[in-house]
């Protein structure tokens, strides 16, 4: 439907994405139009083409798909026009005053001769000259994304690419859109592809092969966490993409690969006698982790024995440790770099205790460190210091660029204070994080890392942890016993269980962990909502926040999303003095509790300590807290997360926001829960596996209670299947200390 008219005000404008919300007067009718639309000003004739929706709270308005700017033809309209801000230097009097003396042929002068504008009274010669760039500047832009509204890109990635490219956009799009994929972060082959059918660029083109094989590794990387692909692998996916036979396009296939390799794009190499292709971010950052990691190890340069200082702490502090305790103690004090893994229940906090007051009576300067802000707490809280996030610990230089650029203040140029670094939860570190951690660390460091092997892996790209210790060259130990367990307890007794491939205590005698026989989806999802807002809270005598849903899928009746809504229409129905706004099919209101879903490193923050309110930036993925307050007039949301923290949120930005009755098992990663609620659902082998189970019950600190059939619990536990994934950084490892070796045996 296309609808025409003259933009009468700006209700609402994100100058970042353009989402505006405005009212145009369509031959005497008003209508809300709202959507994507940069750079709209009042006074502007607009086109747009979309449909009616329709709301309780904002009745009908107009959803914008795409939209032409038309020029308006009357001097009145034209004065308006100038008047709204459009163009820099000229405000409501100069606006008259030049549309007083060019008449209709006002836009006209502006865009081709705008010297002339120096005739009218306050416009001087480069006063006239900035405005007719900025009049072209604007124009420009306007033509781009109207251009790439053609082939169906939508605006906010319209602006994205012309803001990129300038006055270049419409050469490079129709001469090889595919150029977009390496050039312009979040836009995917799919996108330029697209792009490149409505243009009628070959199938077999050599832009679109190029492309589909950068795709196809990226793609690797940030859905499975793949830093290289093995190339028959490579081959099959890329095939799969395109549609093109490469055993009859070798040549292609091969030309394209030595044309990526020469620009420094991939990186063929051999890793077990198989051809593997790698992009060559992620060998720069696997090789520069392995290079520090075996510098950080060569510190070890002495031995100090400790034996009098554990007992000393095992006194004092009334614990007795165990032979691997004491050697996890000693290594970590003594190695220049070291591993500590261990399950639930193994004592890896009370050895963190230990080698915290070791190191500190020898003066050193100690920094606790954690990948997310819930496992930082966790690790605050656990340990009685303070700890930080990695990522805050480095400081993001903000002035640097977007967030998808961005530097930290701390680097391998201005280096970390600290003597020691004590990192936990490592599973959840990927390379390119640990790169920049390992960047900012002084040659002379000590780095502890500690975690869980059998977690999941990281959701970025590389396998960290794993590869350490796989590799061998970086002193490590393993804790198997478990110390800390109630009598009545079976949380840890039964994680090590799964861990081990069997069948949980479920007798539901324990006070801790509970088995809910329950045969239908429908009927698990309402048993958990029963749990979660009855029966546990008036149990244990809780409240319903504190107790965590973690869902292996999003969809289904058991997935995220729809036990999202479903708790939340028991624990937080509408009420006629709650406030709310509804984004596409989610809606959020006053007291939800909500997950930030993506990095996003330039919103702000504030917190109130004492008398005096901490400001600062970014907002990270995981970050859960609850909706304060919502702004319906603008549809802006304020969230204070679980440290204290207070952002606000534009309409624009919710689509960051996700409810967090229920999160997915992933998401829960570092965090720790009082009460944790599971559905056992049936499902892919792929996905429902031991080590999901395993995670997922390890988040519990006081309850887990598991809701569906038995047969399917089984099933997990026994499902030990991992997918394989592909990462160097064990082989790059093994490779250097052999070198390092060589150079030192001559």
């Amino acid at each position: 439907m296309v609808v025409k008219g003259l933009v009468e005000n700006i209700v609402f404008q994100n100058k970042d994405n353009g989402y505006t919300v405005a009212h145009i007067d369509s031959n005497g009718e008003k209508i809300t139009i709202v959507g994507k639309i940069p750079s709209l000003y009042e006074g502007q004739f607009i086109e747009v083409i979309g449909h009616y929706v329709s709301t309780k709270k904002w009745g009908e308005q107009f959803a914008v798909d795409s939209f032409e700017i038309a020029e308006p033809n009357s001097e009145e309209d034209i004065e308006r026009y100038l008047s709204s801000g459009l163009i820099k230097g000229i405000g409501p009097v100069t606006a008259k005053n030049i549309v007083k003396r060019f008449g209709k042929e006002t836009l006209q002068i502006i865009e081709l001769n705008p010297l002339k504008l120096s005739e009218v009274r306050g416009v001087s010669l480069a006063k006239a000259a900035e405005i007719g760039q900025t009049f072209l500047d604007l124009r420009r832009m306007q033509d781009a994304v109207m251009f790439l509204q053609k082939y169906n890109v939508s605006v906010n990635l319209a602006v994205k690419i012309y803001n990129y490219y300038g006055d270049n956009t419409k050469e490079i799009v129709q001469n090889n859109p595919y150029k977009l994929v390496e050039d312009i972060a979040g836009i995917g082959f799919k996108t330029a592809d697209k792009i490149a059918q409505n243009i009628g660029i070959e199938p077999d083109s050599l832009f679109r092969v190029r492309a589909g094989l950068v795709f196809v590794l990226n793609d690797t990387s940030e859905k499975d966490g793949n830093t290289y692909l093995p190339k028959p692998i490579l081959i099959q996916n890329l095939s799969n993409l395109l549609g093109i036979d490469f055993d009859e396009h070798k040549e292609l296939l091969d030309n394209v690969l030595s044309q990526l390799t020469f620009d420094g794009f991939v990186r063929p190499l051999k890793i077990d006698d198989q051809d593997c292709v790698m992009l060559v971010k992620y060998f720069l950052l696997e090789q520069k982790i392995a290079n520090k990691l075996l510098m950080l190890e060569s510190n070890d340069t002495y031995y100090n024995d400790i034996g009098v200082e554990i007992q000393h702490y095992e006194e004092i502090n009334d614990v007795q440790f165990h032979l691997d305790q004491k050697r996890a103690i000693d290594v970590a004090v003594n190695s220049g770099v070291c591993v500590i893994t261990g399950g639930p229940g193994t004592g890896k906090t009370t050895i963190i205790k230990c080698i915290l007051s070791i190191l500190k009576a020898q003066k050193k300067s100690i920094a606790l460190l954690a990948p997310t802000g819930r496992a930082a707490k966790r690790m605050s809280e656990s340990c009685g210091e303070d700890a930080s996030t990695i990522h805050r610990a480095l400081m993001l230089d903000f002035g640097s660029g977007d967030g998808a650029s961005n530097m930290y203040q701390y680097n391998e140029h201005n280096h970390l204070p600290n003597d020691v670094v004590i990192v936990d939860e490592v599973s959840m570190v990927d390379v390119v994080l640990m790169n920049s951690l390992l960047s900012a660390l002084k040659p002379n460091a000590k780095l502890i890392l500690v975690g869980d092997q059998n977690q999941l892996p990281s959701v970025g790209a590389g396998n960290v942890l794993a590869d350490i210790i796989s590799s061998g060259v970086i002193p490590s130990v393993s804790l198997t016993k478990i110390y800390r367990q109630n009598e009545k307890s079976l949380i840890i007794t039964n994680a090590h269980a799964i861990n081990n491939g069997e069948m949980p205590i479920i007798d539901n005698t324990s006070r801790d962990f509970f088995f809910e026989k329950r045969t239908e989806p429908s009927d698990i999802m309402r048993t958990i909502i029963d749990l979660q807002s009855t029966r546990i809270p008036r149990f244990m005598g809780i409240e319903p926040q504190r107790i965590q849903v973690l869902a292996p899928l999003k969809a289904g009746v058991c997935g995220v999303d729809n036990l999202n809504n479903n708790i939340q229409n028991v624990l937080n129905p509408r009420r006629p003095n709650i406030s709310e706004v509804t984004v596409g099919d989610t809606v959020f209101r006053e007291g939800d509790k909500v997950m930030h879903t993506v990095n996003n490193y330039s919103l702000q923050w504030r917190r109130q300590k004492g008398y005096i309110w901490e400001r600062g930036e970014a907002i990270f993925n995981g970050d859960m807290g609850t909706i304060t307050k919502v702004m319906p007039d603008t549809g802006s949301v304020e969230v204070t997360f679980e440290d204290g923290r207070i952002a606000d949120y534009t309409r624009a930005d919710l689509n960051q926001l996700s409810l967090s009755y229920a999160i997915t098992i992933h998401k829960s990663q570092g965090s720790e829960f009082d009460v944790v609620l599971i559905p056992i659902i049936g499902g892919a082998s792929s996905i429902l596996t031991r080590n999901l189970l395993y995670t997922a019950v390890t988040r519990a600190k006081k309850m887990v209670v598991l809701v569906g059939q038995l047969y399917h619990l089984r099933l997990m536990v026994k499902n030990d299947y991992t997918a394989t994934r592909y990462s160097a950084l064990d082989i790059f490892l093994v490779e250097q200390k052999r070198k390092m070796e060589d150079l030192l045996n001559g």
